[in-house]
């Protein structure tokens, strides 16, 4: 069992993340914007009570100095944890200071979250009240579409589809707009897109499409604690991502995955808006202190949405502090 302290610890990790990419929100540096949150939610991980592991995180030792792919976290004195972690889901969203940008962290108990290659996976998700035999990846898009409608008790014309606005789905793409359905086309993020088929006021019926493989594991930590339903299938495109793939231990290298072999047993799941989104407000400055919104899930446990305030001159010292460190000196 995962204790539900650690879901306040980790909204206050993802909540602090936010925090430190804010200043360079709209800055037009995306990696500036990356490493100050990535700095941050490291230094925080380090804190905690747990013998924790990246699975997801920002890709392999030789590709990211930090939160990389195997690195330990915590002190060692707790629970064996997987982890993955998004610094900054969105981050051209938060360079350009456009809407949806988060901070995203997904733990589980050791052996318990997939941990995915850096590749391409193709997604599939709807809300809990879809039946597990109403949606498959191996179902046409056609079928697929009016079965949900079939479901909802919709027309074409009222249901709406989530994907990613990319080249690679052009025929996709086309093949909605002959169903004559609502297309919600978005240009990042799809750990948040994903989530909008959890909720009917966020009005989307189905997400789908070719996006990120470890983003598939972040957000199926959430859609499991709605029961909500996913399918993913990793895609790989060069000998390198085979390779990787094999040595990570998988062996069908078509295999359909499904929630409940992505996600085992109990996660938690924080997302801390960065920029307001759909899911959750931009951090804002009210009061001469920083408020965030998170969203949290525990399975069998906790869905909410906490709203944080942290004292803004603190924070202040703080980045000011790690800013000066990055400085070239001059001495010596």
């Amino acid at each position: 069992m995962l204790d539900k302290d650690l879901s306040n610890q980790l909204s206050n990790i993802t909540s602090s993340a936010a925090i430190a990419c804010y200043p360079y929100i709209g800055k037009k540096d995306k990696l500036i914007a990356d490493k100050a949150a990535t700095d941050n939610m490291r230094t925080n991980l380090n804190k905690l009570d747990i013998d924790g592991e990246v699975v997801i995180g920002e890709g392999e030792l030789d590709k990211a100095p930090m939160l990389y792919i195997g690195e330990k976290l915590g002190n060692g004195n707790g629970p064996s944890i997987d982890i993955a972690v998004d610094p900054v889901e969105g981050t051209n969203f938060a360079a350009n200071n456009l809407p949806g940008a988060l901070s995203v962290i997904a733990i589980s108990s050791k052996g318990n979250l997939f941990q995915a290659p850096e590749t391409y996976m193709n997604k599939l998700a709807v809300g809990k009240e879809i039946p597990d035999d109403a949606v498959d990846l191996d179902f046409s898009i056609e079928k697929n579409v009016k079965n949900i409608a079939d479901v909802k008790n919709k027309d074409l014309k009222n249901i709406t589809v989530c994907l990613l606005d990319r080249p690679r789905h052009k025929d996709i793409i086309n093949e909605l707009k002959q169903l004559n359905v609502n297309l919600k086309l978005i240009s990042d993020g799809d750990v948040s897109g994903a989530l909008l088929v959890t909720d009917n006021k966020y009005n989307v019926d189905l997400f789908l499409g070719i996006g990120g493989g470890p983003e598939g594991v972040l957000a199926a930590s959430a859609l499991d604690a709605y029961k909500c339903k996913f399918q993913g299938r990793f895609l790989f495109k060069t000998d390198n991502d085979i390779k990787r793939a094999e040595q990570m231990g998988i062996k069908d290298l078509n295999k359909k995955y499904f929630l409940n072999e992505i996600i085992k047993g109990e996660s938690i799941f924080c997302a801390t808006g960065i920029t307001t989104g759909d899911l959750v407000n931009g951090v804002k400055i009210k009061n001469n202190k920083y408020v965030t919104e998170t969203l949290v899930t525990h399975k069998n446990s906790i869905i909410k949405v906490i709203k944080k305030e942290v004292a803004i001159t603190w924070l202040i010292l703080i980045i000011t502090i790690k800013d000066l460190a990055l400085v070239p000196s001059s001495i010596g």
